[in-house]
């Protein structure tokens, strides 16, 4: 056996000191969720190495169920015709699992997990008012082409209809949104004398077939579901659905859409009840109120150093965060929430940069605001603050300095986030004593350069206007 020569020991002894703790295990704990939004399921296998390499954990796709396959509009997919088949124009069951397997990988490091938007709350209200099923002219489609049908089916008798109109809410409208009762059991309505998306009542065949269209869903691969409209579906009906076997280990998160976080009213009856008595997750819309707040005209970057504190942010355990969800851009009522492209950008680094919550990024197929977010998933910038996200897994969280225009934190002594909305040049001089690394190099991820050397017990930071700086140690 060689020898190892005892300056040779102690040069391995320094390199595994130095060698980041995140770095070794930021592969297999990083956590980002790529939001496909109405991606065909064929283009995300296409992509899957590139969504692996670019180190996205999970990817949330279209919702697999029936819907009408001649049309394309987004909203068509949340209108469900059947759950106990895959078919649209965005898919089948044939292209969903190739799409699993294709994100799957034998390196659990890369293995990429696919979280299914599921709607449960309601039907389509494409018949003129039916609430029967897919009706009947699937179930003589299904009949007419057994093997085709056959092939798509997740569970269920394709011979017999789904849901009747014994299973469905009364034909009511939503008229007041502050009523509790109308949100959770009256139908989501349009203008001109919309009949509403028929809302599905949580009689024991409801909530049977809505666990076996999860439970089929979950046998294929999937390891997460988004619950669309959950503001819309009593507390009772989703604990009734999401029994323990069906939650053991996925990752279930809530679209509860709020203007505001604690004394919001929004928040106060819909998304403070469903954290205390569902143990799912949630789009954190008060931390993305508290963002934009923060980012607005006379607001303060310091209202984002401690928001949770205040109930202005979702414990860091239940949040799934952002800077824009799907329903921003693409329906007119909220459109009013779409950020300053700049501020996006900025809003993203802290979002990225921050300890707590799944961040999820947008990513759109449909085109709308002149393509703004088409490929956003790989755009510079959000690679470049994955790849940041990513090495500071486990990685504790302080707030250094902070003043209206900008904000400046800390990820252990791994890395280190300054963020700054204003037109000019924000520093701030902080004490390095057992906070960095010193005689060593941070680079800001960003950028490819901008290195900070500290070799004293304090630093000036400084973070130029209108931009972000993310430092990792190299």
């Amino acid at each position: 056996m060689q020898v190892i020569s005892t300056t040779i020991k102690h040069q391995l002894f320094k390199l595994l000191l130095i060698i980041s703790p995140a770095l070794l295990s930021s592969a297999a704990s990083a956590d980002a969720i790529l939001h496909a939004f109405d991606w065909h399921y064929d283009e995300v296998a296409a992509k899957a190495s590139e969504i692996k390499n670019l180190g996205y954990k999970a990817v949330l796709v279209a919702p697999p169920l029936k819907s009408n396959a001649a049309s394309c509009a987004w909203w068509q997919r949340y209108q469900p015709q059947d759950l106990r088949v895959i078919d649209h124009c965005k898919g089948n069951k044939q292209s969903f699992v190739n799409m699993i397997n294709a994100l799957n990988d034998s390196n659990p490091a890369r293995k990429v997990e696919v979280y299914a938007d599921i709607v449960l709350n309601h039907m389509a209200n494409e018949r003129y008012g039916a609430t029967d099923f897919p009706g009947q002219a699937a179930l003589d489609a299904y009949g007419n082409n057994s093997s085709y049908w056959n092939n798509q089916q997740l569970f269920g008798n394709l011979s017999q209809g789904l849901f009747s109109p014994w299973d469905f809410n009364p034909a009511n409208c939503i008229s007041n949104y502050n009523d509790v009762w109308q949100v959770q059991n009256y139908r989501l309505c349009g203008g001109g004398g919309d009949t509403g998306l028929p809302d599905l009542n949580p009689n024991s065949w409801v909530v049977q077939q809505q666990r076996a269209y999860l439970s089929a869903l979950k046998a294929l691969g999937v390891k997460g579901f988004r619950v669309d409209a959950a503001k819309h579906m009593t507390i009772w009906h989703i604990n009734e659905i999401f029994t323990s076997s069906i939650k053991d280990g996925m990752y279930v998160f809530g679209e509860i859409i709020t203007s505001g976080g604690a004394g919001n009213n929004e928040y106060d009856s819909f998304l403070s009840p469903y954290l205390a008595h569902t143990d799912h997750k949630a789009y954190d819309f008060p931390l993305f109120s508290t963002i934009r707040s923060a980012f607005g005209f006379g607001g303060s970057l310091s209202q984002l150093v401690n928001p949770a504190a205040y109930g202005q942010a979702l414990q860091n355990s239940r949040a799934v965060t952002f800077t824009v969800t799907h329903d921003i851009p693409t329906n007119d009522g909220f459109r009013y929430l779409i950020m300053d492209p700049t501020d996006e950008y900025l809003a993203y680094a802290y979002v990225m940069g921050r300890d707590g919550g799944k961040p999820l990024i947008f990513s759109d197929s449909t085109g709308t605001d002149n393509g703004r977010w088409v490929n956003a998933y790989k755009a510079s910038h959000i690679s470049k603050m994955l790849n940041f996200h990513n090495r500071m897994q486990g990685q504790g969280m302080e707030m250094l300095a902070w003043n209206d225009c900008a904000i400046l934190f800390r990820r252990g002594q791994e890395g280190v986030v300054g963020v700054n909305k204003c037109s000019s040049n924000q520093s701030f001089n902080v004490n390095t004593h057992g906070r960095f690394y010193w005689y060593r190099n941070y680079r800001d991820v960003l950028s490819g350069g901008n290195l900070v050397y500290i070799n004293g017990g304090s630093y000036n930071f400084s973070i130029p206007a209108r931009q972000a700086r993310m430092w990792y140690a190299d």
